[in-house]
């Protein structure tokens, strides 16, 4: 008789989802286990991305998700089993092959997303994996000389702050020392000369602003390759076959990423593709030197070719899938090009092209769940005016008029950086809020965007910040003209930097939004930049001014959406990773706190174990049931 009550009580009892012990909840609605259950269906999607080719075998190394979070994969054709060799709690950061023989491979780790990376060696033979770093800095970049005897990798060892150059046997932890220290947090190391003698450094100081040198590893010996005096961006670069020259992007004397070839003994800039107006985004020469692939980001949407380095023409290739093309990398062979592609109705999948041939090769097919992907809505470009006239674009997800009549709510959607950029991409979670509850979702590449020249990513730095802003107001203006959305039920979200637009436009917009959901944003400047990571702090202070001068602490005060809280009347849901180490949990707390203070709706959710935003599909799918459950509340109805 008694389990036959607990039978019956099971249900009632398990209407509502417990929830684990490394989440805190403040103001969230329950969540039905039936939710869970219905969203399933869209969460249970995965990808896979492009880590590396085998050095010896036509053989990929992949990373994708089987269980809570990505870990790396051997694919042994295509199409193969993707055969798990990396386990664990923790995310995988990246994995490279030893070049020469592929025995064994190094890959980055951290803890509960705080980003202070470890450097790992896995034996491929025994399965044995080491620690090659010290357990307790800041290490990334790291990358296999050619002969395979030594990686370089950036390190935060020496004080925790400075970024430095270092190099290690990785077969021999001990003998990892440093060849460069330097001051500030934008140091890195680009590539290794073939004959092992020097290193490509990379100085970053802003989105705008970079500098190139050589370093001789023998000697210490720095010497700067990027002009003086002339502020330019510098990146994928590399050494040409021959060693005489460098493989680069820039835009050196123009306003996109230009490929270039730097020859190391004139010191002169040759740009191969000058009348390309749109940003490289991507670059990866052959291994014999003779093809160079390139992605050309053309207002979003990349376009992925191959160049031809004597004759300076690009090759054919065969047509791809629709999507955005990434991580491009050559095999040994000089002929194989391997490279992840995503789309809006396919996750991130790995594909190759044998060039000579013109041959498109898949060798991934990730699973999309419980639902068709190839009824998910296709992103339209849409643009508009800003208060200035000048012009913003932004990619709009509908919903299938089919399916729901008259206008529809709008969710707002605002990337972060500030200098990134939404591509259209695969929605996976979030084509539920499409085809389920059908809102239209908009993408804005908001002025400070990367992909439409440097001047358009300049227009939001210092004292024009606020400027961004106001690109959002002209975009409520413009979705108000549009007949199939509804102007009185819109939502703003966004994470990190687009978690402070989206608290900025809920104290600016209060009564044009329902709602907004902000993401490990910023809602004091200042207080972000007193407390963000030392090694990141003076980058940041390039970009959003320093706090220490009085103009512009007053400055940041005035804009900060902590000052302007009261303002907020509308619902509001702050998430937030414990562990965030740019933008720290502590902006979270302290503007929920303002917002109640002043009697304001909010809900907040914190993850003890997460950094800066959630990488644990458990996580994820708990955060994006209270999502849809907010939404439900506060934007459909």
């Amino acid at each position: 008789m008694r389990a036959l009550f607990l039978a019956l009580a099971m249900p009632l009892l398990a209407q509502n989802l417990p929830l684990p012990a490394n989440l805190k909840t403040e103001g969230l609605a329950p969540i039905p286990t039936a939710l869970m259950k219905e969203l399933s269906r869209y969460s249970e999607s995965r990808g896979a991305n492009l880590s590396n080719w085998h050095p010896v075998r036509r053989e990929l190394l992949i990373s994708t998700r089987f269980g809570n979070v990505p870990h790396l994969h051997r694919v042994g054709m295509p199409m193969g089993a993707r055969t798990q060799i990396t386990f664990g709690p923790e995310r995988i950061d990246g994995g490279t092959f030893e070049p020469t023989k592929g025995e064994y491979l190094i890959y980055g780790q951290d803890i509960g997303g705080g980003e202070f990376f470890q450097i790992f060696r896995l034996d491929l033979r025994t399965r044995q994996t080491s620690l090659l770093t010290d357990g307790k800095s800041r290490n990334t970049g790291a990358q296999f000389s050619h002969d395979g005897k030594w990686i370089s990798f950036s390190s935060t060892k020496r004080n925790g702050s400075d970024i430095d150059i270092w190099i290690m046997d990785p077969l021999k932890p001990e003998s990892a020392k440093p060849v460069l220290q330097v001051q500030g947090g934008g140091w890195a190391a680009s590539a290794w000369s073939r004959d092992g003698k020097y290193l490509l450094i990379q100085n970053g100081i802003r989105a705008t602003e970079s500098e190139l040198y050589i370093l001789e590893i023998a000697t210490g010996k720095k010497e700067r390759l990027s002009p003086e005096g002339k502020v330019a961006a510098y990146g994928n670069a590399f050494f040409s076959a021959d060693g005489k020259g460098v493989f680069l992007t820039t835009d050196l004397d123009s306003e996109f990423q230009r490929v270039a070839y730097l020859d190391l003994a004139t010191r002169k800039f040759r740009f191969l593709r000058p009348s390309l107006k749109w940003d490289v985004s991507g670059l990866s020469l052959s291994r014999d030197g003779k093809r160079l692939a390139y992605e050309a980001n053309e207002e979003g949407l990349s376009v992925l070719r191959v160049m031809d380095v004597v004759s300076g023409k690009d090759l054919p290739l065969p047509k791809l899938p629709k999507g955005s093309v990434f991580d491009i990398s050559w095999h040994n062979n000089s002929q194989d090009l391997a490279f992840t592609l995503n789309g809006a109705q396919s996750p991130s999948d790995v594909y190759s092209i044998h060039v000579p041939n013109q041959t498109l090769t898949r060798w991934t097919q990730s699973e999309t769940g419980y639902v068709d992907a190839s009824s998910f809505s296709e992103p339209e470009l849409v643009r508009w005016k800003s208060f200035d006239g000048l012009g913003i674009s932004g990619f709009l997800y509908r919903p299938a008029k089919a399916k729901f009549q008259g206008p529809r709510p709008v969710i707002i959607n605002i990337h972060g950086g500030p200098e990134g950029q939404f591509k259209p991409t695969y929605m996976g979670q979030y084509n539920y809020l499409i085809n389920e509850l059908g809102c239209a979702i908009l993408f804005p590449n908001v002025r400070g965007s990367e992909g439409y020249g440097k001047t358009f990513l300049d227009l939001d730095n210092g004292f024009k910040r606020e400027d961004s802003v106001k690109d959002i107001a002209a975009l409520l203006d413009w979705i108000a003209l549009q007949p199939d959305l509804d102007k009185d039920r819109v939502m703003v979200t966004g994470s990190s930097y687009g978690g402070y637009m989206t608290l900025a436009c809920m104290t600016h917009f209060n009564d044009r939004l329902r709602c907004g959901l902000d993401m490990v944003g910023i809602s004091n400047f200042v207080t972000f930049l007193e407390n963000t990571q030392g090694y990141r702090r003076d980058l940041r202070r390039m970009e959003y001014g320093d706090e220490r001068e009085p103009k512009m602490r007053e400055f940041l005060t005035r804009i900060s959406p902590t000052t302007h809280a009261a303002k907020i009347t509308k619902p509001m849901f702050i998430v937030q990773g414990k562990n965030d180490p740019r933008v720290p949990f502590t902006e979270a707390t302290q503007m929920v706190e303002v917002i109640r203070k002043n009697n304001g709706p909010v809900w907040y959710l914190e993850a003890a174990d997460e950094g800066h935003g959630f990488a644990k599909k458990g996580n994820r799918d708990i955060q994006f049931a209270a999502t849809v459950l907010f939404i439900k509340e506060h934007l459909v109805k």
